[in-house]
């Protein structure tokens, strides 16, 4: 039986590492995936020589690729599907609500791109990307909006509404369920993210196959069932390859994937399960 090297495993074979990849939602995983390409990771290195590099991966400008998504802030463009706009209300009602920047709660970080503002509010368990229109200042009444999808389906039009209504209530401070929460248990879709970002470190680390699947399932596991035609060995190969598809530019499907919910723990009929199916 061929012996499990350990060469590789001091970047990518602890799998607690990942366990923040559980709770990201489409655009910060797209983030991941894109931060460990090669050819990004270069373009960041020489930002000083190619000020439009950023245009080719989707983005404004370049993010650190070294930051992962919870420390970095891309700005992609468009926005992400999962993003909200702030715009000032034409028809003020007199309960309406009010945008009050410093009663906000959470973590916030606001950021000049283009004609408008962007912010990003942090909440446990939510994160919130709002664009702030032109003429939308302190204290006035506002209305959200979402950019209307080419291909809307009456479900995603239920979901993009529901996952609106939940960081607007976690914005008026209306859903205590943001600030305590118990966590779920984590959907195979989430699992999927997490071993295929894995995979992928450990195959762009030059780690063999084999030792892949000793990283995410055990080396028991593997003395137990690995050989040519196991189905181990098969599904180790599917998350290299799904990791690798997203890293090569699949990544843009998480931005604009309608159905996609705060957290990874919805199934979604345009989410990466069946994106997998493509990979």
């Amino acid at each position: 039986m061929e012996a499990i090297d350990t060469h590789h495993r001091h970047s990518w074979y602890p799998s607690a590492a990942y366990l923040y990849v559980l709770h990201l939602d489409g655009p910060a995983l797209a983030w991941e995936y894109l931060r460990r390409h090669p050819d990004y990771q270069r373009d960041w290195q020489r930002r000083r020589h190619r000020p439009d590099a950023a245009q080719r991966w989707g983005l404004r400008w370049l993010e650190d690729p070294a930051l992962d998504a919870r420390e970095a802030h891309p700005s992609w463009g468009p926005d992400p599907a999962a993003s909200a706009q702030l715009h000032p209300d034409l028809d003020v009602p007199e309960a309406g609500w009010r945008f009050d920047l410093w009663a906000l709660p959470g973590h916030k970080r606001l950021s000049h791109e283009g004609p408008r503002l962007q912010l990003a509010v942090d909440l446990p368990g939510r994160h919130l990307r709002l664009a702030l229109a032109p003429g939308l200042g302190d204290g006035m009444a506002c209305a959200f909006g979402t950019r209307a999808a080419t291909s809307f389906t009456a479900e995603a039009a239920r979901a993009r509404h529901r996952a609106l209504a939940l960081g607007l209530a976690s914005l008026e401070g209306r859903s205590p369920q943001a600030f305590a929460q118990t966590r779920e248990r984590p959907s195979p879709t989430a699992l999927q993210e997490l071993h295929s970002l894995q995979a992928l470190d450990a195959h762009l680390a030059g780690a063999s196959l084999r030792e892949v699947a000793a990283g995410l399932f055990g080396a028991e596991a593997v003395t137990a069932g690995w050989h040519a035609d196991s189905g181990l060995r098969a599904r180790t190969r599917r998350l290299v390859r799904r990791g690798e598809a997203l890293m090569r530019g699949g990544y843009r499907r998480l931005l604009q994937n309608d159905a996609v919910e705060q957290g990874r723990f919805a199934r979604s009929q345009n989410g990466p399960e069946q994106a997998a199916d493509a990979f």
